[in-house]
This record gives C-alpha cells, structure tokens and sequence, in this order.
C-alpha cells in the first residue's frame, strides 16, 4: 500500500536509507549523511513524499518535487529507494507509475531523472520500459565506490499521453 511518508516511516526505513548512501552505487549522497539531512530531503522539502508499506514494513519511498523554479517548474523530478529484501517485487515500478499520476494530479507536465547512475542497469532498464528516455549522458559524473568514475543519465518523460 502506498502512503504518505511520515517522519515516523521514514524512521523505520532509516536503515535501508544509509545501507544505500554508503553503497555509493546508485545516489549522490554522502555516506554518512545525518537523520535529520535526509528527513529534510525526502519529508519536508519536497511537494510529496510517498512510502510503500507492506505488513507494517516499509519498504519502499519515493519523493516528487519540481524539478527547477520558474519557468521549468512545469517538470517535476522524483528519487526512488525500495528495501533489498523486496527488490525484484515490482515496487519501484508501482511507485513510479504512482508517482507519474500524482505529478499529473499537481499539474506537472513532464518528469525528469537528473542523475540515473548507467551501471544502475535495472533501474535504467526499468525507467526505458516505463516510457523515459535518455536524454543525456553525463561522462564519468558519479564517483562508483566499486566501479570507479562512471556516467550519469539525464531521463526524461513527457506525462500527456497514458500511463504505461
């Protein structure tokens, strides 16, 4: 079941949060980024924040913002984290097409991933069949803690035609 991300689930997902910053595989943050930073960026900053909850486990959340201010306030952009246990379910895909209706419900015209990491190929994968293009390559931008200096992807989706 999807639901607004609380405080108090975003808590229960904290480990798996911090399992994935200090991977260093897939986002941009510092390992060692606090509770509070992250509550910040995933809870308060952005115009929604959704969590997967399954048996009372949380194990998937997704954040929707716009994607810049102004004149590009019209693209909105969206992060992704699911729990390893539960990978392989289809949650991401679930969050993603729930994502895409609720920047359509907020009036958002397109949606923007600015920093896919091209060795994430599951997730490159899955953004390709869900209707993204890349429409960028960003070289040798995302420091891989195993892989050493790899490409970011720059995806993008125009959300008026239907779903995928």
């Amino acid at each position: 079941m999807i639901t607004e991300l609380t405080r108090e689930l975003f808590k229960q997902f904290w480990p798996t949060f911090t399992a994935i910053a200090q991977a260093e595989s897939t986002y941009a943050y510092d390992a060692d980024i606090s509770f509070e930073q992250a509550c910040y960026l995933w809870c308060e900053l952005p115009y929604q924040s959704f969590a997967w909850v399954d048996a009372g486990q949380v194990l998937g959340i997704y954040y929707l913002k716009a994607n810049a201010m102004g004149p590009g306030n019209h693209v909105c952009n969206c992060g992704y984290m699911v729990s390893e246990a539960a990978r392989g379910r289809g949650i991401a895909r679930q969050m993603c097409l729930h994502s895409q209706q609720q920047a359509l419900t907020a009036g958002f015209k397109a949606m923007q991933f600015n920093c896919v990491v091209s060795s994430n190929t599951v997730a490159v994968a899955l953004w390709q069949k869900l209707g993204f293009e890349i429409v960028g390559t960003l070289p040798k931008a995302y420091r891989h803690q195993q892989l050493g200096l790899v490409d970011c992807l720059v995806m993008f989706k125009t959300l008026d035609h239907p779903l995928v």
